[in-house]
C-alpha cells in the first residue's frame, strides 16, 4: 500500500481524501495544515492517524510515501520543494506553478533528488477522454479541423478569494481554462500561433479570458473562460469527417460522448461503462501508485515535459492577454 499525505486542507483536498479509499493501492496516512483547527477538523473527517500543524512537520513523518499538494497555485512552487528537498514524492496540484519558471525549477529539484513529481491534471487519465482519444486514433471523425472549449460560470458575490485575487495567482486562466488549454495541447498538440483577450479586473486578473491557437497545417481551437456567467463546459472535436462531442463539465469523469459520423442528426452516444463512484481522483492516485511501485520518478502519462508545455502555453496567453503576476 502507498501510504499518502495531503498538504492542505482545503475543499480540493477534501474530495481527493474521499476518492483515496477507492484505489486499491493507496492508504492515506497523514495530513497537513497551518491552521490547528483545519487539521484537526480535516484528519477527523477522514479518519487520518496523523495530523500535523506545520508543513514542515508533515513533509518529516517517516509513515508518509508521496504527498498531495492542494494548496493554492500561487503556493505549489514553495510547498513542492518542501517536499522534494525531504525526500517525498509529490503529487501536485493543477495548476502546476504560477508560471514556466517555477516549473522549471520543481521539475530540476525531483530529477537532482531522484523523487517522483507529477502535475496532478486528472482529466487526462479519465476514461471519457480516453475514448476519444482512441475514437480520433481511429479516424472516426477524419482529420480534426478545429476544436472549440468553453469553461464558464458565474462566481458569487462570496466566491473563495483565491479566484481573482493576484498573489493568489487568480483568475479564470489558470484556475479553469487551464482544462481548456489542456484538452487543446491534448487533441492538437503545441500551438504555432497564439493569440488571447482577456476582461481584466481593477486587480489585472482575468473575469473572462479568450484564446485562439493556429496550427500551420490549417487546424484551430477556440477556448473561452469565464466567471461572469454560466457556460455549457463542454468540448466539440471536429474533424473532416464527423464530430465529437464531451458533454457538460467535459473534464469529469461524467461527461457524455456524443459522436456525429457526418451529419448533425446523426448523433450516437458512446457507451463507455458506469462511472466509478466518488468524484474521479482514484484514476490519478492509483497511477502515481504504479509508478511508485515501480521506482518511477516521472510518469509515462502525465511526463514533465507535458506540464512545462502546459506552463510555457499558459504563460503565452497570459502575455498576449496582459495578465501579470507579481511572480513574473
Amino acid at each position: 500500500m502507498i501510504r499518502w499525505g495531503i498538504l492542505g486542507c482545503g475543499r480540493i483536498a477534501g474530495k481527493f481524501a474521499s476518492d483515496l479509499k477507492l484505489a486499491e493501492n493507496a492508504v492515506l496516512v497523514a495530513c497537513g495544515a497551518r491552521n490547528e483547527a483545519s487539521a484537526d477538523a480535516f484528519a477527523k473527517a477522514f479518519n487520518i492517524k496523523n495530523k500535523h500543524y506545520s508543513y514542515e512537520a508533515l513533509v518529516k513523518d517517516n509513515e508518509v510515501d508521496v504527498i498531495y499538494i492542494a494548496t493554492p497555485h500561487s503556493h505549489h512552487y514553495e510547498h513542492t520543494l518542501l517536499c522534494i528537498n525531504n525526500g517525498k514524492a509529490v503529487l501536485c496540484e493543477k495548476a502546476f506553478a504560477i508560471n514556466y519558471k517555477q516549473a522549471k525549477e520543481m521539475i530540476d529539484a525531483a530529477r537532482e533528488k531522484k523523487v517522483f513529481l507529477m502535475e496532478a491534471v486528472w482529466t487526462k487519465f479519465l476514461p471519457p477522454f480516453s475514448r476519444v482519444k482512441q475514437m480520433i486514433g481511429e479516424g472516426m471523425i477524419g482529420d480534426i479541423k478545429s476544436l472549440l472549449v468553453n469553461f464558464g460560470f458565474k462566481a458569487p458575490p462570496d466566491a473563495p478569494q483565491r479566484l481573482l485575487d493576484p498573489a493568489l495567482g487568480g483568475g479564470t486562466i489558470l484556475d479553469i481554462g487551464i482544462y481548456n488549454v489542456f484538452a487543446a495541447l491534448f487533441f492538437l498538440g503545441k500551438p504555432d500561433v497564439i493569440t488571447a483577450t482577456a476582461i481584466l479586473t481593477k486587480d489585472n486578473t482575468d473575469a473572462q479570458c479568450a484564446v485562439t491557437f493556429k496550427y500551420n497545417d490549417g487546424k484551430l481551437a477556440q477556448l473561452f473562460s469565464t466567471f461572469l456567467s454560466d457556460c455549457s463546459t463542454e468540448a466539440d472535436i471536429c474533424g473532416s469527417n464527423g464530430r465529437i462531442r464531451l458533454t457538460s463539465r467535459y473534464y469529469t469523469p461524467f461527461a457524455t460522448i456524443e459522436y456525429y459520423p457526418g451529419r448533425m442528426d446523426t448523433k450516437q452516444i458512446i457507451d463507455i461503462g458506469k462511472p466509478e463512484e466518488g468524484f474521479g481522483y482514484q484514476y490519478e492516485a492509483r497511477h502515481v501508485g504504479e509508478c511508485l511501485e515501480k521506482g518511477l520518478t516521472e510518469s509515462p502519462v502525465m511526463p514533465h515535459a507535458d506540464s512545462l508545455l502546459l506552463m510555457e502555453t499558459l504563460d503565452a496567453i497570459r502575455k498576449k492577454a496582459g495578465i501579470i503576476y507579481a511572480s513574473d
